[in-house]
């Protein structure tokens, strides 16, 4: 159980959608997103017989370690076997935790703060700015599944200040 005393504040990852995923079923799959961050736990609801579903999900956890990566793991559900694995990814949350911290008092609205590029070490498909708009910081990031043939996962990243913040 995580104590929220302890907690930088709420990571709010809105699950857009899927890009291109893997087959799981005879011609389709019936993906889920479980989101893991520290001994959280939350999952999308199923889309049926989707490739390319759309979720527009919001799930929120609070951040207690920031060197804790976010994971995703998307899965197809099966009635009668165990549900198929379909990919999944890891998210540095760092570089984002970091934008957090900073007093962006003054900057202007919709201003790109910083980007994360892809590399060899993240999963992230393209540059995924890290944006200060209506007075917080949002980042958007498409994901590349690994240990899978196909597929990509669109998010949104959002913080939230809580009552009891002690952003590090």
């Amino acid at each position: 159980m995580v104590n929220i005393s302890n907690a930088m504040g709420a990571l709010r990852i809105r699950i857009k959608r899927g890009i291109d995923l893997a087959i799981r079923d005879a011609t389709s799959s019936d993906p889920y997103v479980i989101v893991l961050l520290d001994q959280q736990k939350l999952k999308t609801r199923t889309i049926k017989k989707s490739l390319n579903p759309v979720w527009d999900e919001d799930l929120t956890l609070c951040v207690t370690n920031p060197n804790e990566p976010l994971k995703l793991f998307v899965y197809d559900y099966d009635i009668f076997s165990p549900d198929d694995r379909m990919g999944e990814a890891e998210i540095d949350l760092r570089p984002f935790l970091e934008v957090v911290k900073w007093n962006l008092k003054g900057v202007s609205n919709g201003t790109i703060v910083t980007q994360v590029k892809p590399n060899r070490h993240n999963c992230i498909a393209e540059d995924s700015p890290i944006v200060f708009s209506d007075g917080k910081v949002t980042q958007n990031i498409f994901l590349r599944l690994r240990n899978v043939e196909s597929g990509e996962i669109e998010l949104q990243l959002n913080w939230i200040d809580l009552p009891t913040s002690r952003v590090a």
